[in-house]
């Protein structure tokens, strides 16, 4: 019997489901974050504990997330285990902060990142050479990093096998990128191992545990990825069997390769050269294999970050997709294009939002997605204690060892990191919770009455 023409296909695979998360996690992050990590934290070896520890809580997350998943196979994520869990309001809300927190922001993130990359050959289009203006931020930055996010989405309007064959390329020059620039660092590479005894003069006035918590904020925007095959979860072949296997094998080998990469960048520089650097990767490839071959590595690391936009841009509109087909977002986000089969209008209402948030302040957007990502992340975890009490709900072993050890290790680190935060950056904290009210208000006032939700 053939699929009706308005649903999505199961086309998907171990390797491209992997391919997304790996593409989601390695990007944005850990390109830009270690240069914050520097100043805040001033010490070598807790920049490389946040990056270890913030791997056992992804871990411990995509561990919930695919008993989570197997339970759901259907496009959505979030929104389809909080609807089930808490009803159809707080589906929505967390549909709003995956169209604005969860992809659009981090997609203008990753945009801007690549942009800070291409200005080592052009530094016109540095944020650095951007103007402030009012609270916008406008240059060629901005302009480069829009024209990227509109080529993307034009691409996936064309069917996700070709966005998908994009994708795993794009992966595969990233993790090249990544490993080669690993090896040739420590085979060749004109570091110091004596940095890592070197402190930078923190620019942070907290109290260091509390920077810590505040800190693995950045870090959550870094790791933020694990989930992403739960989004396509409806597009997977074998769902029960590939999106845990995507989920774990994914994370695991992205925590190694960020600790490998943050050794690397502090035994290319001392912690105080690094302090306030987005292009981190850029000054690290400089000083250990001299300008020429830096040029090299700040193109190729610029070229992966096309993955990471390629890859948010490909998963975002189907949790869009989910929330219209039940009535919780914007009708037009369910059409699915007759001959392409794809959510082309989700695909230009994201490409919208995100390159308007490109004209935002880069440390401030990346906190806004890290204090909501892990809001909502917590609260999908802590769904678990709601479903677990019904009939026939499938346990992955996993997560059943020792239960609750690892949702309840998750939801206390998120609740830590939450209100380390707020009390920290009350100000970005508090637009971040806005941003949920207005998703709430739009839900009740909008489309409660035509869900019946009223």
């Amino acid at each position: 019997m053939n699929q009706p023409s308005s649903s999505l296909l199961r086309q998907l695979g171990l390797v491209s489901a992997t391919a997304l998360v790996i593409s989601n996690m390695v990007g944005t992050g850990i390109f830009t974050t270690t240069g914050f990590l520097a100043g805040d934290l001033g010490a070598p070896g807790i920049v490389l504990g946040i990056w270890v520890a913030g791997a056992i809580v992804a871990l411990a997350g995509a561990f919930c997330y695919s008993e989570l998943g197997i339970n759901f196979p259907s496009s959505g994520g979030e929104y389809v285990y909080l609807t089930q869990a808490y009803g159809p309001t707080w589906g929505f809300m967390e549909g709003w902060i995956s169209f604005t927190a969860g992809f659009s922001a981090p997609i203008a993130l990753a945009a801007l990142a690549f942009s800070d990359y291409l200005g080592y050959f052009f530094p016109a289009v540095k944020q650095a050479s951007s103007a402030a203006i009012g609270p916008f931020t406008v240059g060629g930055a901005q302009m480069v990093a829009s024209a990227l996010i509109v080529s993307f989405a034009v691409l996936n309007l064309f069917g996700i096998r070709l966005a998908a064959s994009v994708q795993n390329v794009l992966t595969a020059v990233k993790l090249s990128v990544i490993v080669g620039f690993l090896v040739f660092a420590f085979a060749v590479g004109k570091g110091d191992w004596g940095n890592f005894e070197q402190a930078a003069v923190r620019s942070s006035t907290s109290p260091l545990w509390e920077q810590f918590a505040t800190s693995l904020i950045f870090i959550y925007v870094a790791y933020s990825g694990w989930n992403a095959a739960t989004y396509v979860a409806e597009e997977l072949r074998t769902p029960e069997r590939t999106l845990p296997l995507a989920l774990t094998l994914g994370t695991a080998l992205v925590a190694a390769l960020f600790v490998g990469l943050n050794v690397a960048y502090i035994y290319a520089q001392p912690l105080e050269q690094m302090k306030g650097v987005v292009a981190v990767g850029s000054l690290s490839a400089s000083n250990l294999f001299g300008p020429e071959v830096a040029s090299l590595f700040s193109g190729l690391m610029a070229v992966s970050l096309l993955a990471t936009v390629n890859a948010m841009v490909t998963i975002g509109p189907r949790v869009y997709y989910a929330m219209a087909q039940n009535k919780a977002f914007f009708p037009a986000a369910a059409r699915v294009h007759d001959r392409w089969r794809t959510p082309y209008m989700a695909i230009a209402m994201q490409a919208v939002c995100a390159v308007a948030m490109c004209f935002l302040s880069f440390r401030d957007l990346m906190f806004y997605v890290g204090f909501l990502l892990n809001a909502f992340s917590v609260l999908a975890v802590a769904s678990l204690f709601v479903f677990r009490k019904r009939a026939g709900w499938q346990r992955l072993g996993v997560v059943n060892f020792a239960w609750p050890l690892i949702p309840a290790f998750y939801i206390l680190v998120g609740a830590w990191v939450a209100g380390s935060g707020f009390l920290m950056r009350p100000s970005v904290s508090l637009a971040a919770l806005a941003t949920v009210a207005l998703g709430a208000f739009a839900y009740k006032i909008f489309l409660a009455p035509r869900s019946g939700d009223a």
